[in-house]
């Protein structure tokens, strides 16, 4: 069976203190001192309108009421949002806590750097390769082999014709940080087909790196896998064959826009 897909809302926090607009700065200062919290989601009809942090309380001009003080352009999160997808926000933006929204724009939670921790370490990418494994085994009926190992990039097939451009600055972060997850590679013969982990293969050619983290599932034969057969027919024998997508945008940024361009429109 294949690993269950996490979302935000599996992981944040859902009963958040959140303060209005008009909550005096002073009660907000004290409210820091007492829960030694530094930010806090400010909601106005029950909808997120802002942040009030302890940066804004130390570095903007004073001002008696939340209004004044808080932040309106936020990065928030979609509670649909994939774990994996607010996690590379998250690292990319250098963003410690984020509000959590559902489709109406209703504070609903707030996810931590704590809880990605969390999700990253119960992530499921071992149980995702021993399901893929399994699965070879069963389709070609052989017993394969596993290994992690570095694989040369220049050896890497890629069976998909795309990435996007957003993702793509996500996993460069990602591998610059160490924090890039191994992708799944299988060896059919002398051929080494790409099937997981595209967008950190390209950031990996791209960033001139010789070798991509990998787990290796070794068929132990030579056989033309669909995935191969797809590749050659889209023309895709290595990286430069893959388009970069950038006009489409992050789902966690379209979200996000969505929300500050509804509220300058008086929806």
């Amino acid at each position: 069976m294949a690993a269950k897909k996490s979302f935000v809302k599996d992981y944040m926090t859902a009963n958040v203190i959140s303060v209005s607009p008009d909550t005096p700065t002073d009660e907000v200062i004290d409210l820091m001192k007492k829960s030694r919290h530094n930010s806090y989601p400010v909601v106005e009809n029950d909808k997120l309108v802002g942040m009030i942090t302890s940066f804004d309380v130390v570095s903007k001009d004073w001002a008696d009421y939340v209004r004044g003080m808080m932040s309106t352009k936020l990065v928030v999160a979609n509670e649909n949002l994939s774990i994996n997808d607010a996690s590379r926000v998250m690292f990319r933006r250098g963003i410690s806590r984020m509000p959590v929204v559902d489709e109406t724009g209703r504070l609903v939670g707030i996810i931590t750097n704590t809880d990605m921790v969390r999700s990253h370490i119960e992530r499921s990418t071992p149980n995702k390769v021993e399901y893929f494994k399994n699965t070879m085994e069963q389709l070609y009926g052989i017993k394969t082999t596993l290994r992690r190992m570095k694989v040369p990039t220049e050896k890497l097939r890629p069976t998909q014709d795309r990435v996007y451009a957003d993702e793509l600055e996500g996993r460069t972060y990602e591998l610059k940080m160490g924090l890039a997850e191994p992708a799944i590679v299988v060896k059919t013969g002398d051929r080494w087909i790409l099937v997981d982990g595209h967008h950190r293969a390209v950031a990996s050619a791209k960033m001139g790196c010789e070798t991509v983290d990998s787990y290796v599932v070794d068929l132990g034969r030579d056989i033309k896998l669909g995935l191969e057969k797809t590749a050659d027919k889209a023309g895709i024998k290595k990286f430069e064959d893959i388009k970069i997508i950038d006009d489409d945008k992050h789902p966690l940024i379209a979200i996000t826009e969505s929300i500050q361009d509804s509220e300058a429109r008086g929806e």
